[in-house]
């Protein structure tokens, strides 16, 4: 750790957040990022550190009765022309500017900060940052804590800083992907009538697609807004041959009041008559507010709660039966964008409310 750089926990949240960013961690280059956090953290008499690859869990153990989990994912999506961050004013709004400002360093900066500096915290707290967030789910270093290290996470409730402008968001939809196949059969396209054209068998499921009216589905007193939608669509041999296979690709966004088994037998329905197949697939998580704590942590934050439409990692603390909910700095609209930005602000809000609830 001696040539990570030195992360200066003195500072404000804010320009911690641009002290954080500026150390580029795309997915799979987290180790300097962590390296610093390591290094900014350790020694401190009321923190227990635990590395795991380039995850790091920081505790808390004064024996209180609860205990909360505060977490975060340090990687980026890759960076494009947007690093180092830069400062704007627009109508006496401050904003900081740059990869990973909304997804989620800005979080990460808050929960960094109030790690060092909540030495009595109300709750006993497990602070974790972890890798590998934004790719494939068999590399997210939450999952892998949780299959080596259960636990690290265990808790009577969870706060994931993702980006929610500093409201809570509760739960999230689950995800589904499929492929709906069509086979044909070959032909030259001069003798068209010879071949059975694959891609034109899919028109009807595009039709269902096009006529589909998706659901708004109550949970919990959470409206979660579903889709279900064409992401992708393949086939075709030559500019001269009939195609005997084609593919569509589907993405169903499905309210946490279904399993992913009850997801994909609406699927199914709708494309009643073609073959269906599962590429990819996560269980939502419910909102995670009928809990005594949530509650208490929602009317600290002070605004009203809202749904979760992406899907996050709020889910594998569901998945364990730890309530949980979504809360950080930034515009989930602005994340993964080339003018990806927050407002200092939110920043400054996020972690005035977190203080103010561990601390009362």
């Amino acid at each position: 750790m001696s040539s990570s750089p030195l992360l200066d926990l003195s500072r404000s949240s804010v320009e911690l957040t641009a002290d954080i960013c500026n150390i580029e961690s795309v997915s799979g280059n987290e180790k300097t990022l962590a390296d610093a956090i390591e290094s900014a953290l350790s020694g401190m008499a009321h923190l227990e550190l635990i590395r795991n690859g380039n995850a790091l869990v920081a505790k808390t153990n004064l024996g209180r009765a609860q205990r909360v989990v505060i977490a975060g994912h340090l990687d980026t999506v890759p960076v494009n022309n947007n690093l180092p961050v830069r400062y704007s004013e627009d109508e006496g709004a401050e904003w900081l500017w740059g990869r990973g400002t909304v997804d989620m360093k800005a979080g990460v900066a808050v929960a960094v900060k109030l790690a060092a500096e909540l030495t009595e915290p109300t709750y006993d707290i497990t602070w974790i940052w972890y890798d590998n967030e934004e790719v494939a789910s068999e590399l997210n270093g939450l999952g892998r804590l949780a299959a080596q290290s259960p636990e690290l996470l265990h808790g009577d409730f969870a706060i994931l800083g993702e980006p929610s402008n500093s409201t809570v968001e509760g739960g999230c939809n689950g995800t589904l992907r499929v492929e709906v196949r069509t086979q044909g059969v070959r032909a030259h396209s001069a003798r068209a009538w010879k071949g059975e054209n694959a891609i034109h068998k899919l028109a009807p499921a595009l039709a269902a697609l096009a006529e589909y009216s998706p659901a708004t589905v109550t949970v919990d007193g959470l409206e979660y807004r579903e889709g279900l939608s064409a992401v992708g669509i393949s086939g075709g041999v030559a500019g001269n041959v009939i195609p005997d296979a084609a593919t569509l690709t589907v993405n169903y966004r499905f309210a946490p009041d279904k399993s992913v088994e009850q997801a994909l037998a609406h699927v199914q329905e709708v494309f009643a008559g073609f073959e269906v197949v599962v590429t990819d697939s996560a269980e939502g998580a419910r909102p995670g507010l009928t809990a005594a704590l949530a509650q208490d942590f929602v009317a600290a934050v002070g605004a009203e709660p809202l749904p979760k439409y992406g899907w996050t990692d709020v889910a594998r603390f569901s998945a364990l039966g730890i309530p949980a909910v979504n809360f950080g700095p930034g515009d989930p609209s602005l994340a993964h964008t080339d003018d990806e930005r927050v407002l200092t602000s939110q920043i400054v809000e996020c972690e005035r409310a977190l203080r103010s609830w561990l601390t009362k």
